[in-house]
């Protein structure tokens, strides 16, 4: 593998299509370029049972960062190679602080290699409703009676989703404590926003800068597109907006590159060198 960059890009609206799949030029590339060394990976907040659906023909040989850099997973398995939890004291703060999660949340909870997404239902808003309905076939899914219900086995994430104002409030509230990190962003294909909670030091950027010292990386260089990659783009030696990235993100970024739909990140990778790989 070529340890002169370690190359990272967020899923949604920046490797994904704008239906949250990945092009066939796109995986075709990726994976001629891995095969000849390439270090690549993805920085998602999705879980990686999430994401392999739509990632699995990708032959990636690092570990994939989800959750906003929660779990580190292999996304050939979908095994969990390392996750961060909830501490009891934290867990008994979130339970004090959220009495509005069993109406528009869910809380992500590891049963050894399993993780489950514990949520009430019954008297769901809008965006969670439409939430649990894409999701009906998951097995993972896991329907419970109350709030204190949702915080089973070992908790590790916590995701709340309603319309912008009172997600907002949401954020407020929770981003006051120093227990955990806290992320507020639109939802890249509906209309609601998302609220996220994950163990303290848990974000893609920590994450990644984590991956490049085990591995001995020379350098970093990010793709993304929106609110949650902006820590990732500041710790980068190189960070690229796509196309219909925000605009907050696009000043930031080291260039702007090609849309989501255009396979920019796959064809951005294709101009790259690649140093003869070490042992």
């Amino acid at each position: 593998m070529d340890k002169s960059t370690l190359y990272v890009t967020d899923l949604d609206g920046t490797l994904l299509r704008g239906d949250a799949t990945l092009s066939p030029y796109t995986v075709a590339a990726i994976n001629k370029l891995t095969e000849k060394g390439l270090a690549f990976t993805y920085a998602t907040a999705r879980s990686v049972e999430s994401a392999r659906p739509i990632t699995e023909k990708l032959r990636l040989p690092l570990p994939v960062i989800t959750r906003n850099g929660a779990v580190l997973a292999d996304n050939a398995t979908g095994k969990h190679l390392e996750k961060a939890l909830f501490t009891e004291e934290e867990i008994a703060i979130l339970k004090g602080l959220l009495p509005e999660l069993p109406r528009c949340g869910f809380v992500s909870c590891f049963l050894g290699e399993d993780m489950f997404k514990a949520y009430v239902p019954g008297t769901l808003v809008a965006g969670m409703e439409k939430y649990v309905e894409f999701y009906r076939n998951d097995p993972m899914m896991k329907p419970v009676t109350s709030l204190e219900d949702m915080f089973f086995g070992r908790p590790g994430y916590v995701t709340m989703i309603d319309d912008r104002e009172k997600a907002a409030l949401i954020y407020e509230k929770a981003r006051q404590y120093p227990f955990w990190e806290c992320n507020f962003q639109k939802d890249t294909y509906w209309d609601e926003y998302w609220v996220e909670i994950c163990p303290r030091n848990c974000t893609k950027a920590k994450a990644v800068l984590k991956m490049k010292e085990q591995y001995g990386f020379g350098k970093v260089v990010v793709f993304g597109d929106s609110v949650n990659d902006m820590p990732m783009f500041r710790i980068a030696d190189e960070a690229y907006a796509v196309g219909n990235a925000l605009e907050d993100l696009k000043n930031i970024a080291t260039a702007v590159i090609g849309r989501n739909e255009e396979d920019a990140v796959a064809r951005f990778l294709e101009t790259r060198p690649i140093q003869e790989r070490e042992a």
